[in-house]
């Protein structure tokens, strides 16, 4: 029997979701807000088109629970939220759609802060912020950052030179092959520090055209097929498209020492999972910590610009990662709850400071 969204909310610790719909627009939105006691929510828009409701509701509750571990966990003052647009990017993105979306964003008065996701991009966020001043990732002409998708690639750059370090003993690439899966904007990011230090990338994408750019971008890297990637060979594994390729049957089936990537919600079981990598000694980099540079740029937006700051708290990735590697072996658990520890410790330590003014 399938869980109700209340029932849902109350076993992930949820404060409030909201569902917004437009007819006129075609408009169908979930705004779901897990945690504010660190500060308002902040978390992206994405625009995908579910295959059913249920769907996109898990996907909401999932996704703003991370943002909730990443905020913390990035030493933020900033809450976990996430709000999913339901249905065809290439059919429905248009100014008064957004618009429309902006004042519902508004309707909340600051308790949601939105931002860039998966189908959303700076120009939208434009449009957004036409009805409301609860938006970032603005266009820089505009006082924005722009697009965070530099950054998120930079912080996983970071988590896995810190993973590289755990492995080899050095957080130099060398000889290693990567195999990067999503060919979106992040991984494309990604790709060019990889190939930089002179890393053999492998790349995979169900989008045709990303994969045509970056050949056309990165002439080294070599495309392959997405069925039966965890067949082939290759030292680290980054996953920079949608979540849960962590599962049973990629695991049993993964040759490679270390995961490292953007896309959240890795693990499709974290309870599960997070126990057989550490089983088979793939060292696991935490989806909320590593892919934490988008919200940490976009935070540093909130108060006033500044790209050089940005930048020097997502390298702060790289020692939180050690940070969270010692810690998972000190208590004997995988790195993935280690991280939770972390941001949960924090959230429960402001919560009882502010209980006691």
């Amino acid at each position: 029997m399938q869980q109700s969204v209340l029932d849902q909310m109350q076993q992930m610790g949820h404060e409030q979701v909201v569902f917004c719909q437009d007819p006129h627009t075609g408009l169908k939105a979930i705004i779901a807000i897990h945690n504010t006691t660190l500060g308002p929510s902040l978390g992206g828009t994405r625009l995908w088109n579910y295959n059913s409701h249920e769907e996109a509701v898990v996907d909401a509750l999932r996704l703003s629970r991370g943002m909730t571990y990443k905020s913390a966990i990035s030493g933020l003052n900033l809450g976990g939220g996430k709000a999913v647009l339901i249905g065809d990017a290439a059919k429905l993105k248009s100014e008064p759609y957004w618009r429309r979306y902006g004042k519902f964003v508004n309707s909340l008065n600051g308790k949601y802060i939105t931002a860039e996701d998966v189908n959303t991009s700076a120009k939208d966020m434009e449009y957004i912020g036409m009805e409301t001043k609860f938006v970032t990732g603005l266009p820089e002409f505009a006082g924005g950052s722009g697009d965070p998708s530099p950054f998120t690639a930079y912080g996983v750059y970071m988590g896995m030179k810190a993973a590289a370090k755990k492995a080899w003993g050095n957080d130099g690439f060398g000889d290693r092959t990567v195999l990067v899966q999503g060919a979106g904007n992040v991984g494309q990011y990604l790709i060019g520090y990889l190939v930089k230090e002179g890393v053999k990338v492998y790349v995979c994408d169900i989008n045709e055209e990303r994969l045509k750019t970056v050949k056309q971008k990165f002439p080294t890297v070599e495309v392959v097929a997405n069925e039966g990637i965890f067949d082939l060979e290759f030292d680290i594994y980054a996953p920079c498209a949608l979540g849960a390729t962590v599962n049973t049957e990629s695991i049993n089936k993964m040759k490679c020492h270390i995961i490292a990537g953007a896309a959240n919600n890795q693990l499709a079981d974290e309870n599960v999972h997070g126990p057989m990598l550490v089983e088979k000694g793939i060292i696991y980099v935490p989806d909320f910590l590593i892919n934490a540079g988008g919200i940490i740029n976009i935070s540093v937006e909130l108060q006033g610009y500044n790209k050089e700051r940005a930048t020097s708290i997502v390298e702060k990735i790289y020692g939180r990662t050690l940070e969270i590697f010692s810690l998972a072996e000190q208590e004997n658990v995988h790195t993935q709850l280690a991280a939770m520890r972390i941001a949960e410790k924090r959230i429960k330590d402001i919560a009882n400071l502010r209980v006691g003014i």
